[in-house]
């Protein structure tokens, strides 16, 4: 069909390398911030965020979309939101709550996947929204960091970061939705067949 992309097997490719480094500076990013290095951080957390999007457009435009990557990319996203909210909340820089609803959404889900498992099915097809959920929210988090600052910067890093914040929440639970939707359908769909 035209317009769709193969799916390789092939592990080595720039995409699953530029996947490979988000996950190596995850640490990098959760030191900074313990050790208030805050601007380093931003920069961490900011490359983290422009990977994740490079990563894409670069398997789509040469033609490397791997079925590792295609775990790679979402399971990064996830490490890093987590690690993320949590150096964040400890800082006192987001509140705990935030986290909670994050974490919530994402234990919700892991606890569908082994009932598609058992039915034959892998991982959920990523949904619009849940692509849309985490670019806000990788948006958020280094404005939030950045709203630790007392002046006008920080300020600014406030108000953008807990805007994107609350849209990439609102989306990230949408697509949570979506997905549970997704796997009751396969399920009963499975279990009726």
């Amino acid at each position: 069909m035209a317009g769709e992309q193969q799916v390789r097997s092939t592990v080595l490719t720039a995409p699953n390398a530029i996947s490979l480094l988000r996950l190596l500076l995850v640490p990098v990013f959760a030191l900074l911030v313990v050790r208030h290095h805050d601007g380093w951080a931003f920069v961490v957390l900011a490359v983290s965020g422009v990977s994740d999007w490079l990563d894409g457009v670069v398997a789509r435009r040469f033609n490397q979309v791997s079925r590792l990557g295609q775990m790679l990319d979402p399971a990064a996203d996830r490490l890093y939101i987590l690690v993320t909210i949590v150096v964040l909340a400890w800082r006192a820089i987001v509140p705990w709550w935030l986290v909670a609803l994050i974490v919530v959404r994402d234990l919700v889900l892991a606890a569908v996947l082994p009932t598609l498992a058992r039915r034959g099915y892998g991982p959920l097809p990523v949904h619009f929204a849940g692509k849309a959920g985490t670019a806000a929210l990788l948006y958020a988090f280094p404005l939030l960091l950045l709203s630790s600052r007392s002046d006008a910067w920080g300020t600014f890093g406030a108000v953008t970061g807990w805007a994107f914040a609350w849209w990439g929440i609102t989306l990230y639970w949408l697509a949570g939705a979506v997905y549970l939707r997704q796997a009751r359908t396969l399920s009963v769909g499975t279990a009726t067949a």
